[in-house]
């Protein structure tokens, strides 16, 4: 309104209370007022850019403060209400100051003079001034709160804004405070919102139980439903199930980014059911379960299916996808080579050769792992396996998912590029699916895999929206150029491991060494290896002195324990009865169906001749259940992945990207699907001499004299 003068006698509001300016002084730190409070004790000195810049400085006696006009709210309102606004402007500043204009030059007119007139009278003259011009309805009460609002809110305050109260506002206070206990109750306890008519009904009892009977009216059901929305969206705790929850599961504002600036620094692990069908086998449709990983920094992506939930196996192979190139597959365009990419190729193919027929995918060494608190991310093995590499895990806290929510936004990525061109996309929720998802022609896991591999390589070509460079903060990057800006900076390390380090990441259980050998799942594993540590103790004193068994879910056919001198790899003794490989899922179907009566050792003959006979009866395809028929899909999905020839493939278990080889097949015999007597079971067809088991009997192909020599300074 007009420039505030500060001179000794002049009254100011400081701090929401009345001073009076007693002095003025200069220093080297710029000019101090000195302030005495009305009324009070003792002086305050006040820098004078420190009073002049408090929200809550004004002068006491004098006209408003100057305002800059709010040009961004006026500029949404037509221009004949903003002209209309800025003559109501002058008018004020004419009743205020007696001159329509800051620091306007001669003298103020008689009626406004405030040397001459009092307050009262010039909002009064300047009534009869605008009614005179044709102003309609404008009483000194209206200028009077022309000039309450100019105060308040600038020359935006000025304009008439339609603002009745709210329904919220017109409420009782009661019954919002009602309202709002329950809601917040049902959100802390995760129960179903049901119908409103029920929600009625209890704040009715709530209102009773605390005013007594009568006391707050309960509105009829249609206001108590608007006011029950009205009251959830100004908690937010409106919208579906799903969106309560996870507002519920958000933690409060205001949000800091998720910073991570080398590849592999943060990475991000979850699972979720991928939304597409696809054929098992033998027409049986179901849905893949879908466990991926993501670095934050580069927005890397790694996953695995599987036909059931996941396994601790699948964390050690999105671990070892993580940590080894990807080789190109047959078929695959020559774009989708690392050659071909922004990455440096030939100087990173100096350092590792395994990159010289790789696809264009980043190769990290992951750092911190979050994941949530499933089983399989949370179990001892998966910490023991983290620990060995030298990752560090951390567990969100339960149903928090925002706290990975790079992880959980990538699952819809994959969705919206991958899952819904599928045929059998079956939509994020039952809403979204079509009502015949089941009769396209769906593909089967294998194909499926391929084209998920596949897919992967083209996740790394596409930009990313929350992927940018600090120094192009509005380039979008892909993975691969981030992973490429990065390397400079970040460096390459090769990382290879060995047999044993796979094994170090299978599901681990502790089991005694018997005299008849291992046992557990009502299977038992023996071999000339175990001689002189049968009834032995491990030395483990937290275990009971129970030696640490691994095994492989997907190929229950052999264990490995780790003795003394290291591991070493124990076959199942009933291997040579049973025909064709199994996994962990058709031993649970065999265990359920065979009645559990007689000596161990009659029962679990029992069970590997009722498994022979599932199998060779699957092979048929005859005569098998609806339920036979999804164990053994899943079973054969398991490890129906074709690997094209000279290609990784980091799904099998044992992988051979690491030197691993060693997965459990019948040897070529007249018959090929059932195995020779003389035969050992756990030949691998076509070795020869340089293919070989290991020398420390784990059952593991290895070739780690030549991959050792590779790293070698």
């Amino acid at each position: 309104m007009s420039r505030p003068r500060l001179e000794p006698g002049a009254s100011v509001q400081y701090a929401g209370r009345k001073w009076t300016i007693v002095g003025l002084e200069g220093s080297a730190l710029g000019p101090r007022i000195w302030l005495a409070e009305d009324g009070g004790e003792g002086d305050l000195a006040v820098a004078l850019a420190g009073l002049l810049g408090d929200a809550s400085f004004e002068m006491a006696d004098g006209p408003p403060r100057l305002r800059v006009p709010q040009t961004g709210l006026l500029s949404t309102v037509p221009e004949a209400r903003q002209q209309m606004a800025f003559a109501m402007e002058r008018h004020v500043r004419e009743v205020e100051t007696g001159s329509p204009t800051p620091g306007g030059a001669g003298p103020a007119k008689p009626q406004y003079d405030p040397a001459s007139t009092t307050m009262e009278q010039r909002e009064q003259a300047k009534s009869d001034e605008l009614t005179a011009r044709g102003w309609e309805n404008v009483s000194r009460a209206t200028v009077r709160r022309w000039r309450v609002r100019y105060r308040d809110g600038g020359v935006w305050g000025l304009l008439p804004k339609r603002c009745g109260s709210t329904r919220l506002e017109r409420a009782d206070a009661r019954l919002v405070e009602a309202l709002a206990g329950l809601l917040r109750e049902e959100a802390l306890r995760s129960r179903s919102r049901g119908w409103k008519k029920r929600m009625r009904c209890e704040t009715r009892w709530r209102l009773c139980a605390k005013h007594g009977d009568g006391v707050v009216k309960v509105p009829p059901q249609s206001t108590f439903n608007k006011l029950l929305d009205d009251v959830g969206k100004s908690l937010g705790l409106g919208g579906t199930v799903a969106q309560r929850r996870a507002r519920a599961a958000r933690p409060a504002p205001p949000f800091k980014p998720t910073l991570a600036l080398r590849p592999g620094e943060l990475v991000m692990m979850d699972s979720s059911p991928l939304d597409a069908l696809v054929v098992l086998d033998d027409g049986v449709v179901g849905r893949l379960e879908l466990t991926t990983a993501l670095d934050v920094t580069t927005r890397s992506l790694w996953g695995v299916m599987r036909p059931a939930g996941s396994k601790l196996t699948d964390v050690a192979v999105l671990l070892a996808q993580m940590m080894t190139p990807m080789t190109m597959r047959p078929g695959w365009p020559a774009a989708l080579s690392m050659a071909a990419s922004v990455v440096p190729h030939e100087r990173l193919t100096a350092l590792d050769e395994r990159l010289g027929d790789a696809a264009a995918r980043p190769v990290i060494m992951p750092e911190t792992v979050v994941v949530d608190q499933g089983k399989v991310f949370i179990s001892p093995s998966t910490r023991a396996a983290c620990e060995s590499l030298g990752i560090s895990l951390q567990p969100v806290p339960p149903a928090n998912g925002p706290a990975k929510g790079h992880v959980e936004r990538g699952f819809g990525s994959v969705s919206a590029e991958f899952s819904q061109w599928l045929p059998g996309h079956t939509g994020s929720n039952v809403g979204e699916r079509g009502s015949r998802v089941e009769q396209e022609r769906l593909w089967n896991v294998s194909e499926l895999q391929a084209l998920w591999e596949e897919f992967l390589v083209h996740w790394h070509h596409r930009p990313r929206q929350g992927l940018r460079h600090p120094l192009m903060p509005k380039k979008a990057l892909t993975p691969n150029q981030m992973w490429a800006a990065l390397l400079p900076v970040t460096g390459y390390v090769p990382v290879p491991l060995s047999a044993d380090d796979f094994v170090e990441l299978l599901p681990v259980r502790w089991q005694a060494i018997t005299d008849a050998g291992i046992r557990f799942d009502y299977r038992t594993y023996d071999d000339g290896c175990l001689n002189g540590h049968r009834g032995q103790d491990s030395g483990v004193r937290s275990k009971k002195g129970l030696w640490e068994v691994h095994y492989n879910p997907y190929d229950p056919i052999q264990v490995w324990v780790r003795l003394p001198e290291g591991f070493r790899e124990v076959p199942w003794i009933h291997a040579t009865s049973v025909a064709l490989p199994f996994t962990h899922h058709v031993w649970e179907h065999i265990c359920k169906a065979v009645e559990r009566t007689g000596s161990y050792e009659e029962h679990e003959a029992e069970l590997a001749l009722a498994l022979d006979a599932f199998l060779k009866r699957a092979a048929r395809k005859d005569d098998l259940s609806a339920t036979e028929k999804r164990v053994v899909a899943k079973s054969r999905a398991a490890g129906a992945v074709p690997v094209p020839a000279g290609a990784v493939d980091v799904l099998d278990v044992p992988a051979p990207s690491f030197g691993l080889a060693g997965v459990y097949a019948a040897p070529d015999t007249d018959d090929d699907t059932v195995p020779d007597e003389d035969d050992d079971a756990f030949d691998v067809p076509g070795d020869d001499a340089e293919a070989g088991p290991a020398a420390d009997g784990s059952g593991l192909f290895t070739d780690t004299e030549g991959e050792d020599d590779q790293w070698l300074p």
